[in-house]
């Protein structure tokens, strides 16, 4: 693996350069990796980082432009969140579209007729290689959801859009890839109206 830096002012792409890699702990949700490495300075080093597969954030917005936000314990964070519907690409889902259809269905009981690409987002970049797909689901109908057994305390809400950006200008929808779905779009409307 060779990762680049552009040092603008000499034009030269500048690498790390892994020598060699470990996986010093490992759980069917990521892997702890310890790496050998070059440094773009030339530098020995390690570098230890998290293996993690990807995930994704589900925007779906109703035909009242209400937006679809689910509000849970949150283990890692220590306290009850909002957040739009997400969750892991499983090994199973073809893409991470597959995985945004299964992961709305499962904790919300919704179907979208419609899918879109919003971006991307790498949330600890010095820490993981973590992606999380950002995807604008419209075209909603009703259908069953089936929460695995960890999400039972989860509960789906519809807010208006306004509401939700204000939830996330305040600090009350502190998800990462959440936050950015809600602002992209609202930047996009924004676009469109000038």
């Amino acid at each position: 693996m060779a990762t680049e830096r552009c040092d603008e002012s000499v034009g030269v792409v500048i690498v790390w350069q892994r020598l060699a890699t470990s996986v010093v702990h490992s759980s069917p949700w990521f892997e702890v990796h310890r790496d050998a490495v070059v440094r773009p300075d030339g530098g020995h080093d390690t570098y230890v980082h998290v293996v993690a597969p990807g995930s994704v954030t589900v925007l779906a917005l109703d035909d009242e432009d209400r937006v679809v936000l689910t509000r849970q314990w949150i283990y890692t964070h220590g306290g009850t969140q909002w957040r739009l519907p997400g969750g892991g690409v499983d090994p199973k889902d073809a893409s991470p579209v597959d995985a945004a259809r299964r992961e709305l269905a499962e904790e919300t009981g919704l179907r979208a007729r419609e899918w879109e690409p919003i971006g991307t987002i790498h949330g600890a970049d010095s820490l993981s290689n973590h992606v999380d797909h950002i995807f604008l689901a419209t075209g909603l109908s009703e259908g069953e959801s089936a929460l695995e057994a960890g999400e039972q305390d989860l509960r789906v809400h519809r807010v208006p859009f306004e509401r939700a950006l204000e939830l996330v200008r305040r600090g009350q929808l502190p998800h990462a890839g959440s936050a950015h779905a809600l602002l992209a779009t609202a930047l996009r409307r924004l676009t469109v109206s000038d």
